[in-house]
């Protein structure tokens, strides 16, 4: 592959090259993704179209700044395939430092030697701790008692950050390695973010209740009978998040508290969201299962919940009426202005994604990065 050449034809192509800055990059793993710059230019959004790179040829891409792009003092950037899973390493499966040009004109060549893959390699120090908050914590409202785990930063305690929380339900198959039916690994995704310096939060897992668990995500009366819901989500609302908030370092507003989780946990969660949009800001609703409820109304409450970010995730191979249902959820919500701007609702679908923890442990970072630190 020759740069010479490369640079010789775009300026052939492009009189005006000295009118902005152009990025020519080399790769040596080539694959159908589109490669992304990410950057201090556009909030480090990893998956924004407005700067995907064209191909130009195997192993090519070039990008160019306009002539009237508002530059940093300093451009800093990384390459990625779409998201932090699948940034650019070293040959060694490092992380590389970022890169930066003070140039605004003119033509910057770059290389990338390997991509990351589903979130590997990731380093063991990143990882976050892993703490039982208790074997049996009190549900007051159920009358019963739960494992609930907390998930704090790598460096919590060396640090006197306060951080964003997210309560997920189902902790049995969040990161544990013996889960019958795989989990989300979101220990280790996490571990990644840290590693990038984004994704620092404490995550809330909450197990689920066994044999009871779809009475207890079950919300008033449905399909399958009469639940529990109301009572679990008193509960996470009234019981375990002041318990949280009291031992642990956390922003305890409602634009840094999230609630979400998948199938009938992402449909409790769904309705945590609703009943409490004074208290919950993200909701990240995985493949929920929106069938149970045909008839859902959603209205709003007084509470000005029209800044709530809701991260909507469905797979294509799950059931003939998934997508469908998902979709139809968020034009209901834009409808009732619950929320009233489309901008604050992600919907991701993908159309080989099965009702499974490996397509919710892929959606997962994704889902972090834009609920919790991506500003638009």
């Amino acid at each position: 592959m020759n740069l010479d050449n490369t640079t010789l034809t775009l300026e052939r192509n492009d009189p005006n090259i000295n009118s902005g800055l152009y990025i020519i990059l080399t790769t040596d793993e080539d694959d159908s993704r589109p490669v992304y710059i990410a950057g201090n230019f556009n909030d480090w959004r990893t998956q924004d179209k407005d700067f995907m790179m064209e191909k130009i040829g195997n192993n090519l891409y070039h990008f160019k700044f306009s002539h009237d792009f508002d530059y940093p003092e300093l451009l800093l950037y990384k390459f990625t395939k779409g998201d932090w899973s699948e940034v650019e390493i070293d040959r060694n499966g490092n992380r590389t430092e970022n890169r930066s040009t003070t140039a605004h004109t003119g033509i910057v060549n770059e290389h990338v030697a390997r991509w990351r893959k589903n979130w590997l390699p990731f380093k063991q120090s990143f990882l976050p701790q892993v703490q039982l908050i208790s074997d049996e914590f009190k549900i007051p409202q159920l009358n019963k008692t739960r494992k609930i785990w907390a998930l704090l930063p790598h460096d919590y305690d060396s640090s006197s950050e306060s951080y964003p929380v997210l309560y997920l339900q189902d902790a049995q198959n969040l990161f544990n390695e013996k889960a019958e039916f795989g989990n989300w690994e979101i220990d280790k995704k996490l571990a990644v973010m840290s590693e990038y310096k984004i994704g620092k939060i404490i995550v809330i897992a909450i197990e689920h209740a066994e044999e009871d668990r779809i009475i207890e995500y079950n919300v008033g009366k449905t399909v399958l009978g009469k639940g529990q819901g109301k009572k679990y989500i008193r509960f996470v609302t009234d019981t375990l998040k002041p318990y949280v908030d009291s031992n642990f370092r956390t922003k305890k507003e409602r634009e840094f508290t999230g609630i979400g989780g998948s199938s009938m946990g992402g449909l409790v969660s769904i309705f945590s969201g609703l009943r409490n949009p004074e208290v919950y800001g993200k909701l990240m609703i995985f493949s929920p299962s929106l069938w149970v409820i045909p008839d859902l109304k959603i209205k709003p409450k007084k509470t000005n919940a029209a800044d709530t970010k809701i991260y909507l995730y469905a797979g294509g191979d799950e059931s003939k009426t998934m997508i469908e249902h998902i979709k139809k959820f968020q034009n209901d919500l834009l409808a009732s202005e619950f929320v009233n701007d489309d901008s604050k609702i992600n919907l991701s679908i993908n159309r080989q994604g099965k009702h499974s923890e490996t397509y919710w442990s892929d959606e997962f970072p994704k889902a972090i990065e834009w609920l919790f630190f991506q500003s638009k």
